[in-house]
């Protein structure tokens, strides 16, 4: 059964860094692309990095690009992703997404919580 297990997440002051985990469970990462999104109270969803596990090509939304870096583990399935100069805005529920996109198939994790305050 695919399992995707975030990690990392909690409070941080203004300027501050984190590192997020998403480990990986149940299938090989191979064919998918991984995904970083977050959801702030009263606000929709939105993707901010994702990574194709084949090939390492990655991608950031604007207000992450220089800041965020999203990366792989291949020995532990595991995708991270290393959040410096935090910003309160950066505030949200993080969710790690694997997507198979021959079978449109999506899996999420149950998300951890970022918290940027002094």
């Amino acid at each position: 059964q695919l399992q995707l297990v975030e990690s990392g997440g909690g409070l941080v002051q203004p300027g501050g860094s984190l590192r997020l985990s998403c480990a990986a469970s149940g299938f090989t990462l191979d064919d998918y692309a991984i995904g970083w999104f977050r959801q702030a109270p009263g606000k929709e969803r939105e993707g901010v990095s994702c990574i194709r596990y084949r090939g390492g090509r990655t991608n950031y939304a604007d207000s992450v690009k220089g800041r965020f870096t999203i990366s792989r583990d291949n020995a532990k399935k595991t995708v991270y992703l290393q959040m410096n100069n935090l910003k309160p805005e950066d505030a949200a529920v993080y969710y790690c997404n694997a997507y198979l996109a021959s079978i449109s198939s999506s899996t999420w994790g149950q998300g951890t919580q970022v918290t940027v305050s002094s």
